[in-house]
C-alpha cells in the first residue's frame, strides 16, 4: 500500500531555506512526526504485510510512515547515497547493522570481518540517524503486536540495494529504483 499523507501538526521545514537537511534535522523530524498520535493512528495496518504512506519531509527529503505486522522485516539493505533517520512510534523494532563501510559498486559477494555486527533495540520513542551507505535490516520481532515507525532520507532515495547474508558472506541480490516502491 502506498499513498501520500501530510500531517498538519508537524512542520516539515525545520531546515533553513535552501539548506540540505542533516542527519540531526532528519532525526528531529521523525521524532516530532512520531509524536503526532493522530497521524500515527491514521496509518492502515495490514495483518500480513507492511503498509506505508509517504509524508512531506523537511527541505525536499523523502519521508515515510511504515506499519510493521508481527514478525515482519526488511531484509539486509542500504539507502545508497542518502543519509537518514528513523524512529519507532509504536511497538518495538530491532535493527541489525554492519559497523563497516562497504564498497559502493563493483562487487557481488563480500566476506565480512568478524566483529562488524551491531544490534539495536528500538522501543517506542527511540530512533537513530545514519550516514550514507549504512547497511542494516529492521524487524518487528513481536509475535502479537504491530509496530509503526517514521523514516526520512536525504537526498530522496536514488536506489536501495538489497542483500542476502549467510554467516559472514554478504551478497548483492537486487538494486531497486524509486519506481519499484512508490
Amino acid at each position: 500500500m502506498s499513498a501520500s499523507l501530510s500531517s498538519s501538526s508537524v512542520s516539515p521545514s525545520a531546515v533553513a531555506p535552501g539548506a540540505a537537511p542533516t542527519q540531526a534535522d532528519l532525526l528531529d523530524f521523525v521524532r516530532r512526526t512520531a509524536a503526532d498520535a493522530e497521524l500515527i493512528a491514521s496509518l492502515p495496518l495490514d495483518p500480513e504485510g507492511r503498509t506505508w504512506v509517504r509524508l512531506d519531509g523537511p527541505a525536499g527529503s523523502e519521508a515515510w510512515l511504515i506499519g510493521w505486522p508481527p514478525g515482519s522485516g526488511t531484509g539486509w539493505h542500504d539507502h545508497a547515497e542518502s543519509v537518514g533517520a528513523f524512529l519507532t512510534a509504536t511497538g518495538e523494532l530491532k535493527e541489525y547493522s554492519l559497523a563497516t563501510r562497504l564498497p559502493t559498486d563493483g562487487w557481488q559477494t563480500l566476506e565480512l570481518s568478524e566483529g562488524v555486527d551491531r544490534e539495536r533495540r528500538l522501543p517506542a520513542g527511540k530512533g537513530r540517524s545514519f550516514g550514507r551507505d549504512h547497511v542494516h535490516e529492521v524487524h518487528n520481532e513481536s509475535t502479537e503486536h504491530h509496530a509503526v515507525s517514521v523514516h526520512a532520507y536525504y537526498p530522496p532515495l536514488p536506489r536501495i540495494r538489497r542483500y542476502s547474508r549467510t554467516g559472514q558472506v554478504l551478497r548483492l541480490e537486487q538494486v531497486e529504483r524509486p519506481a519499484d516502491w512508490q
